[in-house]
């Protein structure tokens, strides 16, 4: 869900340090002949590349709602050379490619992961439009480019003919967007998932950033409810809509406290509603809050204030009066996404950053909240790169994406992904 290159959740990037023995990695495989192949191929399949955009783009996938452009995505990675697809419980796509160790052998398996949903309800118009090398309709970028890159980088390893130590899983997941809440991830790393050692998530649109860092999240739908009644008839009844009133205040304030101090933390309340008529005391109102850090302590800080707050502001209200029965509140959540901070030293993070140097840019470490949060929360070895290109808008309906140096992206994703899989030498 990250927008290409104003990243409205990140916190500020800080400058990679890259080990030495990170850049020769890297070196070393950027001179191999078949590497090379493989390159040269990603700028030659840019049509289809185009083609496989367009295609993707124009099949609807809210959601709840990935269905579609699931199956569609699964019998495009069959006919890209994958050993083996399906279709998991909740609708994740997993495409293996044997590494000549197997899952079984040694050398560890790395999955790489787009985002098969965009934020968009089903009846969006999704049809793309074409002016030159911008391509524009919802979601064309968040995060079909990056379905795209997970097939290109495929196509490539076997037109090169390169045989990894190591498994390769190509994962279009669902659930990433909006109340999806990293379903999709968050069944991969449970007991039904399959075996992943290495997590490269393909989700953002800047070159030069690695995503190593998780900003958590949680989210809360807040119901007040109530017997109602009659604005004259039935007042001094306690209304819903006054304590949810004083609860948001009395929130903001606490938590306004919180986020002066310490590591980056926000909170939102986005949407409420409820009530029947101006002059009916409402039966049920409600808000949604987002509240969000790249440390846990922070959310878990917020998280408290707004149970404060909602207690304080029912027992002032039913304080208050002296009719009918007292009201409740009620906070669901809606979506809960864990923070964590990832190890810049660790092998993954570095080839990254030395991959991405070795494409003639300085890399970037920074923290979003992307399909990566999962593992990284759990200090498993994962990050976040560039989906390729060039985009703006993501998440509006002039979303667009422009074809600009889309294979500096599959060289970066390519060479992370062998230099942890290992080269399988013949």
């Amino acid at each position: 869900m990250l927008p290409p290159f104003a990243l409205a959740q990140e916190e500020e990037a800080t400058a990679a340090v890259i080990a030495g023995e990170s850049v020769a990695r890297i070196e070393a495989l950027r001179a191999r002949a078949d590497v090379a192949a493989a390159f040269r191929f990603f700028q030659a399949e840019e049509t289809r590349n185009l083609g496989d955009l367009v295609t993707l783009t124009q099949i609807p996938a809210p959601p709840f709602g990935e269905g579609p452009r699931g199956e569609k995505l699964a019998q495009m990675l069959r006919e890209a050379g994958a050993d083996d697809v399906s279709i998991d419980e909740i609708g994740n796509v997993i495409a293996t490619r044997r590494g000549r160790a197997g899952a079984r052998g040694g050398a560890p398996v790395v999955a790489f992961a787009a985002h098969i949903d965009t934020v968009f309800p089903a009846e969006t118009d999704v049809s793309v439009r074409n002016e030159g090398n911008v391509f524009s309709a919802p979601g064309i970028g968040d995060n079909t480019r990056g379905l795209v890159a997970l097939l290109s980088v495929l196509r490539g390893l076997n037109a090169a003919n390169i045989q990894t130590a190591g498994d390769l899983l190509f994962i279009g997941t669902v659930g990433e967007e909006g109340l999806g809440d990293l379903r999709g991830v968050k069944h991969l790393f449970s007991e039904d998932g399959p075996r992943i050692d290495r997590l490269i998530a393909i989700d953002g649109g800047a070159s030069d950033a690695v995503v190593a860092h998780a900003i958590g999240s949680h989210r809360y739908r807040v119901e007040f409810t109530g017997p109602g009644g009659h604005s004259w008839g039935a007042f001094g009844t306690a209304n819903p809509a006054h304590a949810l009133g004083r609860a948001i205040a009395v929130f903001s304030e606490k938590a306004a406290a919180i986020t002066a101090q310490g590591p980056r933390a926000s909170f939102n309340v986005g949407r409420l509603g409820g009530g029947a008529s101006v002059n009916a005391v409402p039966s049920s109102v409600w808000f949604e809050v987002d509240m969000r850090s790249g440390e846990q302590a922070q959310i878990d800080a917020l998280d408290a204030a707004l149970r404060s707050a909602v207690a304080e502001a029912v027992e002032a209200e039913n304080a208050w009066a002296s009719l009918g029965d007292p009201i409740r509140a009620e906070l669901v959540a809606v979506g809960q996404r864990p923070a964590g901070r990832g190890d810049e030293s660790a092998s993954l993070v570095q080839a990254a950053f030395a991959a991405i140097a070795s494409e003639g840019f300085e890399p970037k470490a920074l923290a979003s909240s992307t399909d990566a949060n999962i593992a990284i929360a759990r200090g498993l070895p994962a990050i976040t790169l560039s989906r390729g290109g060039r985009g703006g808008r993501a998440h509006a309906p002039d979303e667009f994406w422009v074809n600009e140096n889309q294979h500096v992206a599959l060289n970066v994703l390519l060479l992370v992904a062998l230099a942890e899989a290992g080269i399988a030498e013949r």
